[in-house]
């Protein structure tokens, strides 16, 4: 793009660079969302509330297949 096409798209340039901000911050909380060693945690944690009574089967079963869902699909990659 000429100078002439940079000028007219300079009072946009706050938007795009927010834009691009945003797009970097919700790739790294994907990122971050289906890290294995994230989900592991989360998976050991979910065991503990299990043991100590805080919730029953049934709800443990439900979470632990999602979280299991979210290790297979951050195996899968992009």
């Amino acid at each position: 793009m000429g100078l002439l096409g940079e000028l007219l798209l300079l009072p946009a340039a706050p938007v795009r660079g927010t834009a691009w901000v945003l797009r970097q911050v919700a790739a790294e909380a994907e990122r971050q969302y289906y890290d294995p060693a994230t989900v592991r945690r989360e998976l050991a944690r979910l065991t503990e509330r299990l043991e100590a009574g805080e919730i029953d089967d049934e709800t443990f079963d439900r979470l632990e297949d999602e979280l299991l869902d979210r290790l297979e699909k951050g195996a899968e990659g992009p």
